[in-house]
């Protein structure tokens, strides 16, 4: 039950900080990318022998690149949410506050135009 803690934990501390997001995705597409290799070179007779070795080994290698691809989305939208932020203080820091008493800031519009443009 311990080692389901550290997964969990492992997983959370990649997932929230963006520098070991990076480095997870650089080693998964860099496993990737060996395997790849390994497997249309210097492996494919021997992974050509075994049906069950052959479909294991690029089961893993997928699943490396949808790992990656999948943080590679997840830090896309990381990003896009603190520019959007980052934007929105400044504009605030900037203008002050804008619109009414419900908290609109009126730049919802304007954050909605950018990120088609984007």
């Amino acid at each position: 039950m311990s080692s389901v803690k550290i997964i969990i934990q492992t997983t959370k501390g990649i997932i929230r900080d963006q520098q070991v997001r990076r480095a997870a995705m650089f080693i998964l597409v860099l496993g990737a990318m060996v395997m790849l290799a390994a497997g249309v070179t210097f492996l494919n007779a021997w992974l050509l022998n075994n049906r069950w070795l052959f479909l294991l080994y690029w089961l893993v290698c997928m699943w490396l690149t949808l790992t990656s691809i999948l943080l590679a989305i997840f830090d896309l939208l990381t990003v896009r949410l603190l520019l959007r932020r980052e934007r929105r203080r400044l504009r605030e820091e900037s203008f002050g506050k804008q619109g009414g008493q419900d908290g609109h800031d009126g730049g919802e519009k304007e954050d909605e135009k950018e990120t088609e443009e984007d």
